[in-house]
């Protein structure tokens, strides 16, 4: 039997033809494609094709599936009472898991409506769920969804800020839904395999997975690290402040990776977009001090950002409030998801592992009136 391992590190629980992360010198990659490259040439719907079909599409192919998910943005009556119901105080991510559960009861997956179908609702409705419900208890609206924007970026940014958004923004966005899109066996994609493989249905598997990115040790650092530049009002504070946690080993987020141990390959990507949107906004602060940090983390821990860092302040320029991070995360790793769910779904076998028991040795049973 193999040794036990603390959270599964370094065990190899399957295999994957979706993506590589950090193997073999080829960086991360989805589907043998360099998030680098995928990052500055492609839209996220091109790599949610990529995912959850196997290749890039074709021109055609890609018109086509645009249109698909243009289609596929109208809010069910009910699911807008279920939304309107809802307090207006919840977590974003109970609603998204919530009402991705009820859709679940509405427009249950069947022959006719198949697994790519609920995997194509869901990419498109998940930034309508979380907009309606927001709108409709921040402003007393009820949006309209079905919107023309032909990318996921801007008619997220339409719904939620009520306006067009500028192009910086909407490109910003996109290679942050691209980057997040996927990420091999994480746990909210290990959660998503193990509900399928014991022949449950494609939207158990999502609310899973959703509840399991909900964690702050998973999907939650990008809001948490966001809080973090925000509690200090200038480099030096911020120097200061997290020499003082780690001196009480307190935990910074945002840096470190349980697979990457010299640089997350998606960092520098989304602190160049974070730069710019600084620039364009004219920060003259919140940039510096999150610099900061991840100098002083490199420098006393040895630990880099990791993605959820520098996207979080990216998202702040965008203006999304900060609840709305992790949900974003929701709106990308669908894709990776539901890729998971039908790779999972083709192999056809239940995962069980086994565990090293550290339990009391064998006990005799004591009758109740006997114990004392």
């Amino acid at each position: 039997m193999s040794t036990p391992s603390a959270g599964l590190a370094g065990i190899i629980a399957g295999e994957t033809a979706i993506s590589s992360v950090g193997k073999e010198g080829m960086g991360l990659n989805y589907r043998g494609y360099s998030i680098n490259a995928l990052a500055e040439h492609a839209t996220f719907e091109e790599v949610a094709y990529l995912l959850t079909r196997g290749k890039l599409p074709t021109q055609q192919e890609f018109t086509a599936y645009q249109k698909k998910l243009l289609s596929l943005r109208s809010l069910p009556d009910s699911l807008k009472t279920l939304l309107e119901l809802m307090s207006a105080s919840s977590n974003p991510m109970d609603i998204l898991r919530t009402g991705c559960s009820f859709l679940g009861t509405v427009e249950p997956e069947t022959h006719e409506h198949t697994q790519l179908d609920v995997c194509d609702r869901l990419i498109a409705l998940f930034p309508a769920m979380l907009c309606y419900w927001y709108r409709f208890h921040k402003d007393g609206v009820r949006i309209e969804t079905q919107l023309s924007n032909e990318s996921l970026a801007s008619y997220f940014l339409e719904m939620l800020h009520g306006n067009t958004p500028e192009a910086l923004l909407r490109q910003v966005i996109n290679v942050s839904l691209v980057l997040y899109a996927e990420h091999e066996f994480n746990a909210s994609t290990f959660a998503a395999r193990v509900t399928t493989s014991t022949g449950s249905d494609f939207y158990s598997a999502i609310c899973s997975a959703i509840g399991t990115l909900r964690g702050p040790l998973h999907g939650g650092a990008n809001e948490a690290a966001m809080e973090l530049i925000e509690r200090f009002k200038t480099p030096e504070e911020a120097e200061e402040g997290v020499l003082e946690m780690l001196a009480h080993k307190e935990l910074v987020m945002g840096f470190g990776h349980r697979v990457y141990r010299t640089s997350d390959p998606r960092s520098d990507v989304i602190k160049n977009w974070a730069k710019l949107l600084a620039d364009s906004v004219g920060d003259t602060n919140l940039f510096s001090i999150a610099e900061r940090i991840d100098q002083v983390m490199q420098r006393e821990k040895h630990l880099f950002p990791n993605l959820d860092f520098y996207s979080a302040l990216a998202y702040h320029f965008c203006n999304v409030p900060t609840l709305m991070f992790t949900p974003l995360f929701v709106f990308s790793r669908t894709a990776g998801w539901a890729a998971h769910i039908i790779e999972q779904r083709e192999l056809g076998k239940l995962i069980r592992p086994v565990a090293e028991y550290t339990g009391p040795s064998s006990r005799p049973y004591v009758p109740l009136e006997k114990r004392s």
